[in-house]
């Protein structure tokens, strides 16, 4: 994991409940809890974190699969990348199996969880706005066995936080049985680090779609006019169908909300943006027509 860490973990724990781990966490205030460690080690090799004690969570087998529950899908927090990209999970939630096969190179993929993802909570966390469009919630474990349940955006707003002793134990994703797309542009080719990402989901039963911006700010963005707006020109009775001129108008909604031209001067002079963040603008309009584009084809 790194041999040049200049101060190591005092104690490492190794429950196999989630409970079990919970009365470790508050047993040892200072632990850390790590279950692939793909953003811990990197914290701990570059210097930004000694942790004094971990609790390890890859012994607890009731947090690495998934259920059926009245309607969703309740999926463990221990769920790895490589796990949520095979072929039957895909079927079961597609945007955030793409999500975890573009989430980096095999090692990667093959520690990196679903929990791990969602808890460090980094901009460019793939499965992050796949959660947010989805309208995920967290179920989150506590001491004496308590459980609560946090929406997935509230926590990456800062709305409701992470409690001394809490672990995210469980996701808990509403099962549409619609199309749905993620898709990211990198600053290299093959698997890397977003430069912006989209998630699309339609929702045929209430008539809607769903849209998340992930990787140009520090959460997943929700473009909710954009959404209203285009679900009204979408033809539900007849196979979705919708007009070019729809899809191409949608992903530059999208792109003006997440990235909103800059404010007049008092003078009333207007600035433009810099090439860089225009040229982010253009993509992120380039992969929300896309990836609605795919939803509804």
């Amino acid at each position: 994991m790194t041999t040049h860490a200049p101060q190591a973990a005092q104690a490492v724990t190794l429950p196999t409940t989630l409970d079990e781990a919970v009365a470790a966490l508050a047993a040892m205030p200072a632990a850390v809890p790590v279950a692939g460690g793909t953003d811990l080690m990197a914290a701990v090799n570059s210097g930004q974190l000694r942790p004094a004690a971990l609790v390890g969570l890859g012994r607890i087998s009731e947090i690495r699969g998934w259920q059926y529950q009245d309607g969703h899908a309740l999926l463990g927090a221990g769920l790895t990348h490589a796990r949520m990209g095979r072929p039957d999970f895909a079927a079961l939630i597609p945007a955030l199996a793409a999500a975890a096969r573009a989430a980096g190179p095999p090692q990667i993929r093959n520690a990196g969880t679903l929990g791990g993802n969602i808890a460090s909570a980094s901009p460019t966390g793939d499965a992050l706005p796949v959660l947010a469009a989805l309208e995920a919630t967290l179920i989150v474990a506590g001491p004496d066995g308590a459980r609560r349940e946090i929406p997935v955006s509230h926590l990456l707003a800062g709305m409701e936080m992470l409690r001394a002793g809490e672990l995210i134990g469980y996701v808990r994703v509403p099962l549409l049985h619609a199309p749905q797309v993620f898709l990211k542009a990198t600053g290299r080719t093959g698997p890397g680090r977003a430069m912006a990402s989209v998630a699309v989901v339609l929702d045929p039963a209430r008539r809607g779609v769903r849209c998340a911006v992930g990787a140009i700010a520090p959460m997943p963005l929700r473009p909710l006019e954009a959404e209203q707006w285009v679900a009204q020109l979408i033809d539900w009775d007849n196979s979705r169908a919708i007009v070019p001129e729809a899809l191409n108008a949608f992903g530059e909604y999208v792109a003006a909300a997440c990235i909103p031209d800059p404010a007049p001067a008092e003078d009333g002079s207007v600035t433009q943006h810099p090439p860089a963040v225009l040229h982010l603008r253009r993509t992120v309009a380039a992969l929300a027509r896309r990836a609605l584009g795919r939803a509804l084809s």
